[in-house]
């Protein structure tokens, strides 16, 4: 099996993301116990757990784009996770360390493309292109 461009860089995005959540995750648990609320710990925690259930999706995006090396669905899919990454849990992370409620408002795209990212991929799958 051949592993092309956009394979090899969703991997590569995909293992650096999981990189970056094990990171947040852990300055969260040491760094930020003590200096947020417990109410804003949870937040940060909800914006490590979907960068890393999506970090994985990138995986599973590279892998998958593997046996579909022209799939623009796939393509698509993995450019959507990262994205959700960024707005979802990246709007969480500044909401839940800054306590500014307007990040709150960025949170729902995020979530909207984490849901498109994994129809894309459902269609790429049944396509099977």
């Amino acid at each position: 099996m051949r592993c092309t461009m956009p394979a090899k860089m969703f991997l590569a995005i995909g293992a650096l993301a999981m990189l970056a959540a094990v990171a947040l995750g852990a300055f969260g648990a040491h760094a930020l116990k003590t200096r947020i609320t417990p109410d804003m710990l949870a937040v940060y925690h909800t914006g490590v757990e979907y960068h890393a259930y999506h970090a994985l999706g990138l995986l599973a995006v590279g892998l998958a784009a593997q046996r579909l090396p022209d799939s623009a669905w796939m393509r698509a899919s993995g450019w959507l996770m990262l994205a959700g990454i960024v707005l979802f849990s990246g709007s969480l992370y500044l909401l839940a360390v800054t306590g500014m409620r307007e990040f709150g408002v960025v949170t729902p795209f995020g979530g909207v493309a984490f849901m498109l990212a994994w129809g894309l991929f459902a269609v790429a799958a049944i396509k099977n292109q």
